[in-house]
């Protein structure tokens, strides 16, 4: 009875979390980046590091995050008793594409694995200003892979339009200074559900960016 009891209760908790990312999905860009930081990542919960992810000010982040909860409750009442994604399955598809990104990346094929997959916009953003194209973000991983850097997922977050995955960034042996920490890759989808932008924060964005800017 018990393990009947448990496996009741899994399934609740899946539909529930179903039923939340069908309410989440029918948000708009604006206050669903702020909620879906705030309350599913790990690392880009505070509203300093969620207004650098999407280049706005802190009280900006406040009111977008003000505004969105009741949204966000209207979104479930009317979503209640509409047909909800696998959450689960798409997070767990998610972990396998982030582990075969890197796996491409340290095999060279980064640039490959961006042309398969990734859309043909796909770019690099801090906060709303344009970084640089696909080829800066390959030159960028090949850099980081050539002076002995690597990255380990750690946590993912998976829906319809948004994709963000935390790595634990990991400085060589003879370097442990060599980068911060940890890194978030946010990645906005579009409509065949493939980034075409993607945000890299760091607890020191605007220098760990730098480098990625074209001289």
């Amino acid at each position: 009875m018990e393990c009947g009891l448990t496996q009741v209760e899994r399934h609740a908790d899946d539909a529930m979390r179903d039923w939340i990312w069908e309410a989440i999905e029918e948000l708009s860009p604006a206050p669903r980046l702020p909620l879906v930081l705030r309350h599913f990542s790990t690392g880009v919960t505070s509203y300093e590091r969620i207004a650098d992810a999407c280049g706005v000010p802190v009280g900006t982040v406040r009111s977008r995050l003000n505004q969105g909860r009741p949204k966000l409750a209207t979104a479930l009442a009317t979503t209640a008793d509409a047909p909800h994604d696998n959450t689960a399955r798409r997070l767990r598809a998610s972990r396998v594409e982030a582990h075969e990104t890197l796996a491409a990346a340290e095999s060279g094929r980064f640039g490959a694995l961006m042309t398969e997959r990734w859309s043909p916009e796909i770019a690099l953003f801090r906060g709303n200003d344009l970084v640089g194209d696909r080829s800066v973000l390959a030159g960028s991983m090949d850099g980081d892979l050539e002076a002995g850097v690597r990255q380990r997922l750690v946590h993912a977050v998976a829906g319809r339009s948004l994709v963000i995955w935390e790595m634990a960034l990991l400085s060589p042996v003879d370097n442990p200074d060599h980068c911060p920490p940890s890194v978030a890759w946010l990645m906005p989808l579009d409509d065949a559900g493939r980034p075409h932008r993607l945000r890299l924060l760091h607890p020191r964005p605007v220098q760990a960016l730098q480098s990625l800017t074209p001289m």
